[in-house]
């Protein structure tokens, strides 16, 4: 199937923890890597246009997550759907491909978590980071989950409306983008890696791996992540904002400013999906970012 604006021609696989893992890479000749890390329930197509403005200049990475867009779908029992998971990923892909040293990353969503765990594990290894509506803390003091992630949590029924009807991929290709609805051939594009019960088993595992408590799989490492994030507060730290969101809203900005208040900060009228509503006005900033903080 061809995706509207996807570098098909840059799509690579390689066996990840006995799994495929699919990515993009471009730009393997540049020292400088930049990983593109994506949440839930989006995958590599979001990053296409950034990644095709970067590769230019820099070697540029962008995995799917297991089970997420291009990436094998492991049935259940077949894989373990956890945080610590993705970040030994994440740590074999970049181990594959012999990145270990000058790494920005760019992340959203979900992939913030995955992205600042691997930057704690690895923080001599990171040189720039590159924020968008995403969290490298617990859910702020006062902020409760949105009503559709609840349902999506609700056992029995967050398998229907999950992987049943599809409700999540659905509702993020209509309420993550506020400027513009989506053409049908862009959903469509975010919605075909997901196209029955099975191939959407991850997307109800990642809602399920946010951790709202001390006895959940997961909290320990987004605990650990949280108190250790202020030491980046010394590298490049580039934060671009869609405000509209309605999950990864202004709370989760603020607490960025108030851990990280020496980055560069942006705001726009965008929604969760940023590079979707705004990517004209972002990308730029991120190019600019990039090259007025070269790595050394």
């Amino acid at each position: 199937m061809q995706f509207p604006d996807y570098p098909s021609e840059s799509s690579c696989y390689t066996l990840i923890n006995n799994r495929n893992m699919h990515y993009l890479e471009g730009g393997k000749d540049n020292e400088d890597a930049i990983i593109m890390l994506h949440g839930n329930p989006s995958w590599s197509f979001y990053y296409r246009h950034l990644f095709t403005a970067l590769t230019d200049k820099y070697h540029c990475v962008v995995p799917d997550h297991i089970g997420m867009g291009l990436s094998d779908k492991p049935a259940n029992g077949e894989y373990n759907f956890t945080l610590e998971q993705r970040v030994d990923d994440l740590d074999a892909l970049l181990n594959a491909l012999g990145i270990d040293n000058q790494i920005t990353l760019i992340v959203h969503d979900w992939g913030g978590m995955i992205g600042m765990a691997y930057a704690t594990r690895y923080p001599e290894k990171i040189k720039r980071l590159v924020i968008s509506n995403t969290a490298g803390f617990h859910i702020p003091k006062g902020v409760e989950i949105p009503w559709q992630l609840k349902l999506s949590r609700t056992p029995f029924l967050g398998a229907l409306l999950n992987q049943g009807v599809n409700a999540f991929c659905r509702g993020a290709v209509k309420q993550c983008v506020t400027r513009e609805p989506m053409t049908d051939e862009i959903k469509n594009a975010y919605l075909a890696p997901y196209n029955n019960w099975k191939n959407r088993l991850s997307v109800l595992r990642f809602v399920e791996d946010i951790p709202l408590d001390k006895g959940h799989v997961s909290y320990a490492m987004v605990d650990q992540v949280d108190k250790q994030l202020e030491q980046f507060s010394a590298i490049p730290i580039l934060v671009c904002w869609g405000v509209y969101d309605f999950v990864f809203d202004r709370h989760y900005l603020n607490e960025w400013k108030r851990r990280l208040p020496s980055a560069e900060y942006h705001e726009f009228d965008a929604g969760h999906y940023l590079l979707e509503d705004a990517g004209n006005e972002v990308i730029p900033i991120i190019q600019s970012f990039l090259e007025k903080n070269a790595v050394a």
